[in-house]
């Protein structure tokens, strides 16, 4: 059985603060944060102020902001860039013999990796 993600798909950090006390937030969403005595109450808090946070939504007639763990995405999205850089990718793609697309996807991918993973190649 799947283990319930009672943070809705947001990625939670937890560390100790200057004071010694334990400050667990979500990272998408830094203003939602608690502290406690330990990580096990900062986090048993920031529930209680995540669910607090959704109430205050839903009392404004909010959606509760999706997670972009959760979201789904089509692969596209526009960019504006330095004309400069545009025909450096341009002629690098060339080179290549890859599309510009393809040349944008594959650096895009390799800084993500490297990003979310601490993995350099």
């Amino acid at each position: 059985m799947k283990k319930a993600d009672r943070f809705e798909g947001y990625t939670v950090n937890v560390f100790l603060d200057e004071d010694g006390d334990y400050l667990a937030h979500f990272v998408e969403l830094p203003n939602v944060s608690a502290y406690g005595e330990s990580p096990e109450e900062a986090l048993r808090e920031l529930a209680t102020a995540w669910e607090g946070v959704k109430e205050s939504y839903r009392k404004h007639g909010e959606q509760v902001p999706l997670a972009p763990a959760r979201k789904k995405y089509s692969g596209q999205f526009n960019v504006r860039i330095d004309r400069r850089l545009h025909r450096a990718l341009a002629i690098e793609a060339v080179k290549a013999g890859i599309s510009l697309n393809a040349i944008v996807s594959q650096k895009l991918a390799k800084n993500a990796l490297v990003k979310n993973n601490g993995v350099r190649s």
